[in-house]
């Protein structure tokens, strides 16, 4: 606003004003006719451009744009399964299925294998029940990441697939 006071004339844009270059004082005095504000909208330009408008209006209608947009925006959540080295058939299936249904609803899936201990020789065998299990879901989600060794852990990302 300090560089509008400064500036004797100013570039008028907005509704029912007659675009132009107009001075300060005779800007103000129209804005206060119509009862609206005087916003300044390029400072930097030469004459300074500036728009007549409800300000509080136009502050209004921009929350409301954005809050709409927050709404329109998915919320991606990241569902984790944990698996053993040598997990049994019967609870490798359960897990599948528990992936299955995160799958379906939309949800990023973590898949990984807990070394303990000593298990960390069975590298392998987690890979493997990794690999399975991607092969499995394979018409539910795509691989975002192959298994990757970090630590005591074997992780793999599958992401969903889009519905058409």
């Amino acid at each position: 606003m300090n560089k509008l006071i400064r500036a004797t004339e100013v570039r008028l844009v907005g509704e029912n004003v007659e675009p132009g270059i107009y001075k300060l004082a005779d800007a103000l005095r129209m804005a206060e006719e119509l009862e609206v504000d005087l916003v300044e909208i390029s400072p930097n330009a030469e004459p300074p451009v500036c728009k007549m408008m409800d300000y509080g209006k136009f502050l209004y209608q921009q929350k409301k744009r954005e809050k709409e947009l927050k709404a329109k925006s998915t919320q991606i959540t990241v569902k984790e399964i944990r698996f053993g080295p040598q997990t049994d058939e019967h609870d490798y299936e359960f897990k599948r299925k528990n992936a299955e249904k995160f799958l379906k609803e939309g949800s990023k899936l973590k898949a990984f294998v807990f070394f303990k201990g000593r298990s960390i020789i069975y590298k392998e065998q987690g890979q493997i029940l990794l690999l399975r299990l991607a092969q499995d879901l394979e018409e539910f989600g795509k691989v975002e990441a192959m298994p990757v060794l970090e630590g005591k852990r074997m992780i793999m990302f599958i992401a969903p697939k889009k519905k058409k």
